[in-house]
C-alpha cells in the first residue's frame, strides 16, 4: 500500500465532521487517481462499512452493498431489498451504534438508479440516519452537479464537500526520497497524482517508470487520458483531439481552430469544459484583462496529460511495434525543454502568497508583449505585492548557472522596459537548477522544492532603489 502523505487539512475535515453531535453527510470528489479512496479508507475504523460501486444493475449493488454491511451487522446479507429505501430503512433499524457508511464511486449507483438522491435527501432532511454518510466519485461532473447543483435534491445538504487537488512537489521528494532535481524532473511527468507515484516508485529509474508504464502498448498508464476523459466528457474523440493539438504547440485559439479545420466559435465550450476538469488551463499576461482575451494561449494543465499528448501520441505507431528507443530517444533529447515549463509553473506557485524579505506577494503569473516596435519580452515570473509597492521580476532556468549577477543585470535591464513597473520597487530574482556561487537574489531546486518543509526558512532579497521609469 502507498505510504500516506499529505492531506492533513482533508483528514481534520471530514473527522471532524463525522465526529460531530449528529450524523453528518460529507461529499468527496476529484478526478481519478487523486487518492480519494485511499483519504476516505485512512479515516475509517474496522467498525464502518466501505462500499466500491459498480457499473452493474442497480439489483445487483444492492446485494453487494448488503454483504458489505453483513461483515458489521451478523445477517443483514440475508435479506432481499427491492429498492435503496428499503436497505437504508432496514440498515437504520439495526444499527445499534453510529458508525460511518462510505458509498464510493457513488455516480454508478444514480446512473443505474437517478431516484437515489431524492431518497438519500428525504434521510437527511428527516434526520431519520443513525450513522454518518460519505459519498465519493471520480466523475467531476455529476459529483458536482449532485452535491452544488442548487436543481439538484442534495444541493446544501452536505456538512462537508471536499474537491480533492494534486499533491504538492514537496511531497512527491519525499515519496521518492529524491533529491530537488530529480524531484522537478519527476513532477513534470507524474504532476501531484499519488497513483502515479505509486506506480513509479516501482521502478529504479525515471526512464524505466516511463519505458513500462507508458510508452509500451501492454503499460498500465498507455491509454489512462482516455480513462479520464470518460469519466466526464460525452465526446472523447474531440477532446483528446483538442488536448493533442495544444500538447504539440498549438495554444492560440486560432492556431488550434486552423489545426482542426474548424471556427474558433466553436471550440469555446468543449475548451471550457477541459479547464473546468483541470486538464487545460487559460494563461494571459500578467496585468492584462481576463475578458479581453486577446492574448490567451492554453496550454496543458496537468503533467501527465502533457507529456502523453506530446511523446505518446505522435509516437503511437512506434510503440504499438514495440519500438521504443526510438520514443525514448525522443524524449530524452526534448526532456530538458519540457521540465523547464514545469519549473516556471512550480517557481511560479511557490511566489504566489508567499512572503520574500518581508513582502508578500499577490498570485504571479507570466508576460509577454511588446515594449516598442521592435522589441517583444518575455518574463518568466511577475508579481505585484499585496500593498502594491513592490514588483517581483523573476527568470526562471532550468540549468546551473555561475554568473549570476550578470544574468540579474539583463533581468533587470528588461524590467526597466515593462510597461507596469514604474514608481515601484523591484525585486530581480533568479530561478535555478543549481548555483555554483552565493547570490541573496537567486533561488534553486532546493530552495523551491523543500520550502514546505523549511517553512521558517527566511529568504532575504536584495532590494533596488525605487525605480522611476520615464
Amino acid at each position: 500500500m502507498m505510504k500516506f502523505v499529505n492531506r492533513e487539512e482533508e483528514q481534520k475535515r471530514i473527522i471532524s465532521a463525522i465526529s460531530g453531535k449528529n450524523p453528518s453527510f460529507v461529499a468527496v470528489y476529484g478526478r481519478r487517481r487523486l487518492g480519494k479512496s485511499t483519504l476516505i479508507k485512512e479515516i475509517l475504523t474496522d467498525k464502518d462499512v466501505y462500499f466500491l460501486a459498480d457499473q452493474t444493475e442497480t439489483s445487483q449493488q444492492i446485494r453487494l452493498l448488503a454483504k458489505e454491511i453483513a461483515l458489521k451487522i451478523e445477517g443483514f446479507d440475508k435479506v432481499v431489498y427491492p429498492d435503496w429505501n428499503t436497505l437504508f430503512e432496514m440498515l437504520n433499524m439495526r444499527t445499534t451504534g453510529r458508525f460511518t457508511l462510505c458509498l464510493d464511486e457513488f455516480p454508478y449507483m444514480v446512473k443505474k438508479s437517478s431516484e437515489l438522491p431524492s431518497i438519500l435527501q428525504k434521510h437527511i432532511d428527516y434526520k431519520t440516519f443513525k450513522y454518518d454518510l460519505i459519498v465519493c466519485g471520480s466523475s467531476q461532473t455529476m459529483m458536482h452537479g449532485l452535491v452544488l447543483d442548487a436543481k439538484e435534491p442534495l444541493y446544501g445538504r452536505a456538512d462537508q464537500i471536499l474537491k480533492l487537488t494534486p499533491i504538492n512537489i514537496s511531497y512527491l521528494a519525499e515519496y521518492l526520497n529524491c533529491n530537488a532535481v530529480q524531484a522537478v524532473e519527476e513532477y513534470a511527468v507524474w504532476g501531484g497524482i499519488p497513483r502515479y507515484w505509486e506506480l513509479r516508485k516501482k521502478n529504479k529509474s525515471l526512464q524505466e517508470a516511463i519505458e513500462y508504464h507508458i510508452i509500451n502498448s501492454h503499460g498500465i498508464l498507455y491509454e489512462e487520458p482516455y480513462r479520464l476523459l470518460f469519466d466526464d466528457m460525452r465526446d472523447i474523440v474531440q477532446s483528446s483531439t483538442l488536448l493533442s493539438v495544444i500538447g504539440n504547440g498549438a495554444h492560440r485559439l486560432s492556431e488550434i481552430a486552423a489545426r482542426l479545420g474548424k471556427p474558433a466559435t466553436q471550440l469555446a465550450r468543449p475548451l471550457d469544459r477541459l479547464m473546468e476538469l483541470g486538464f487545460v488551463e487559460r494563461e494571459i499576461p500578467f496585468g492584462d484583462n481576463p475578458k479581453s482575451g486577446k492574448k490567451s494561449l492554453y496550454k496543458i494543465a496537468d503533467p501527465f496529460m502533457d507529456f502523453y499528448y506530446r511523446f505518446v501520441i505522435p509516437n503511437r505507431s512506434l510503440i504499438e511495434l514495440g519500438r521504443t528507443t526510438m520514443v525514448l530517444n525522443e524524449i530524452s533529447e526534448k526532456f530538458n525543454i519540457y521540465a523547464s515549463r514545469y519549473w516556471e509553473q512550480i517557481c511560479r506557485k511557490f511566489v504566489s502568497g508567499n512572503t520574500i524579505n518581508g513582502i508578500t506577494y499577490n498570485v504571479a503569473a507570466r508576460w509577454w508583449g511588446n515594449v516598442s516596435r521592435d522589441e517583444i519580452i518575455e518574463i518568466d515570473i511577475v508579481a505585484q505585492s499585496i500593498d502594491n509597492k513592490t514588483m517581483l521580476i523573476g527568470e526562471c532556468k532550468w540549468s546551473s548557472i555561475s554568473n549570476s549577477d550578470a544574468l540579474i543585470d539583463r533581468l533587470a535591464e528588461k524590467a526597466k522596459k515593462l510597461p507596469f513597473t514604474k514608481g515601484r520597487k523591484i525585486v530581480h530574482i533568479l530561478f535555478v537548477k543549481d548555483c555554483k556561487e552565493i547570490n541573496e537574489n537567486v533561488l534553486t531546486a532546493e530552495d523551491i522544492v523543500f520550502f514546505q518543509m523549511n517553512k521558517n526558512s527566511n529568504y532575504e532579497f536584495v532590494e533596488s532603489t525605487l525605480v522611476n521609469y520615464d
